[in-house]
């Protein structure tokens, strides 16, 4: 941990700690929306990565570097435990964090290959992800350890990234590349497809009329593993807070269209709070 000292915390609702949820964008707020749901006690901060999304495309070395100095100012402002709610952010640093942070607990998001592989009939599943998720070792690690004995087919698919990030969950496009990003996954056969990128669950209603297959959402697995990991003491304030290392104002109005939350408060990432 860093040796620097703890940044001003002055709101009584986060000045004892919170949990911290973590995402290169809005795709995280799948998971916020489930934790707020089960824990509506908790303190959360969302933390949105915005000036470098998206993270996707980018190589393990080049994402990390940006995950480490966010999980260090939300550990210097008072995170209990960070939630990395981004499959990219998982794969290129959730081991790396553990070892530079060992008295922070970290929830990872790892691609739900195995209730899938458990689930199929026809001995096919798919994976929708983005790139660096799908090279990297945690991803590796799971198709071999849960999912040897099947086909895997794995799908990078930015587009349905950026749809999300521009708020474009219907309408000609959405479902022009939702269709596109699904093609080979249906003829391939796959009665299973792993949303493996926090974003595309937001596009599921589409998702739907695209395939026959089931969907395979990691959030509650992530519910689960924070509550285990809560401290005692925790305040039970239920405070919001969301932080935007992009635009306030465009993460504010990303998150009344998601979640439905009619005034969020969302502060630039290098604000007091």
């Amino acid at each position: 941990m860093s040796g620097a000292s703890a940044k001003p915390v002055p709101d009584p609702g986060f000045a004892d700690g919170f949990v911290a949820v973590f995402d290169s964008g809005v795709g995280g707020l799948t998971i916020l929306r489930e934790l707020d749901a089960s824990l509506p006690h908790v303190p959360l901060v969302y933390y949105a990565d915005q000036s470098h999304m998206p993270y996707g495309p980018h190589p393990a070395e080049v994402i990390h570097p940006w995950v480490e100095s966010a999980a260090r100012d939300l550990i210097e402002r008072g995170a209990k435990v960070i939630v990395l709610a981004c499959h990219s952010a998982s794969a290129a640093s959730l081991y790396r964090l553990r070892d530079t942070f060992p008295d922070t607990p970290f929830v990872g998001l790892e691609p739900a290959v195995k209730p899938a592989a458990e689930a199929t009939h026809s001995g096919v599943i798919g994976v929708l992800s983005t790139q660096v998720t799908a090279d990297g070792e945690l991803y590796k690690r799971v198709v071999v350890q849960y999912a040897s004995h099947i086909r895997v087919v794995t799908l990078p698919a930015p587009e349905l990234v950026l749809l999300v990030e521009r708020g474009q969950l219907d309408g000609p496009e959405a479902h022009d590349a939702v269709a596109r990003a699904l093609e080979p996954l249906n003829e391939a056969g796959a009665d299973q497809i792993v949303l493996a990128c926090t974003h595309f669950p937001f596009l599921e209603p589409i998702l739907r009329q695209h395939t026959m297959a089931a969907l395979i959402d990691p959030a509650q697995g992530v519910v689960r593993q924070t509550a285990r990991l809560l401290p005692p003491g925790l305040p039970a304030s239920g405070k919001r807070l969301y932080l935007t290392s992009g635009d306030p104002l465009r993460l504010q109005g990303m998150i009344q269209q998601l979640l439905g939350v009619p005034s969020p408060q969302v502060l630039a990432a290098d604000a007091d709070f």
